[in-house]
């Protein structure tokens, strides 16, 4: 795929790693539709998007609510016109560990709340935008691409039990997806993280921040723009379909 004029969502485009994906985007001359729940971050990204002579929309959604994913599609083709890519980007964490335990007895359980939390917003989120989008997409005729993003830890992570399930979901998601929907010429594909240097992560104590990257190979945390980097090559590569494309510095071999 072309991505110059092309119409691509991005969801958690605000802020992160989805602004990123934006401003990488924009410099490749796609148009943007950014989901998100914050306004003032989804105002910056479409300023910071117009600076780069493209154009980008915000739009408030909650990807985790039907209703609010139905409704933010069909404003966005109304107002945008047709979609050719959508990238799901919006997560969320809530760590703990299964149980824990002191003396043999067990003095704390990670609670329903923190699992249904990121199930709905990771896994949930995922299903319905890819679902709106790709009927939309089947309907219009396009054949576009959808990228997902999922995790290393998506092969099991201490403490990560509800975001670990999540991310593995998103790949087997993907593969699923990428066989269903090859009769209507639409793609999909997924990006897996390692540990990247977003504002929340470089926000960590330095010594920490020095312990985690003397943990990988590379030595060093990824960048955003290098995550950015391996979604514009699943857009734009219209042979890759189904696969998930791990960007970890070799942390996970």
């Amino acid at each position: 795929m072309q991505l110059k004029d092309k119409l691509i969502m991005i969801t958690g485009g605000g802020q992160g790693l989805g602004r990123a994906m934006a401003l990488r985007l924009a410099d490749a001359g796609a148009r943007l539709a950014l989901v998100d729940m914050n306004q003032d971050a989804l105002d910056e990204t479409c300023a910071m998007v117009a600076e780069r002579g493209s154009s980008a929309q915000g739009y408030i959604c909650n990807v985790a609510d039907e209703h609010q994913v139905e409704t933010t599609v069909a404003a966005i083709v109304a107002s945008q016109g047709t979609l050719s890519g959508l990238v799901n980007n919006a997560g969320i964490t809530r760590d703990g560990l299964l149980i824990k335990a002191r003396d043999g007895k067990v003095t704390d359980k990670m609670t329903l709340a923190q699992w249904n939390a990121v199930i709905d917003v990771n896994l949930t989120g995922v299903f319905l935008c890819t679902r709106e989008v790709a009927a939309h997409m089947v309907d219009a005729g396009e054949h576009g691409c959808i990228v997902s993003i999922s995790s290393i830890s998506r092969a099991g992570n201490l403490g990560q039990t509800n975001y670990t399930a999540t991310k593995a979901g998103v790949a087997a998601m993907t593969v699923t997806w990428a066989k269903e929907m090859a009769r209507y010429g639409i793609r999909t594909g997924a990006v897996a993280p390692g540990f990247i240097g977003t504002e929340m992560v470089l926000s960590m104590r330095d010594d920490v921040l020095e312990k985690i990257a003397a943990g990988i190979p590379a030595k060093r945390l990824g960048q955003p723009d290098e995550i950015a980097h391996a979604v514009q090559f699943i857009l734009e590569n219209d042979y890759v379909s189904g696969r998930v494309i791990e960007v970890d510095g070799a942390l996970r071999i």
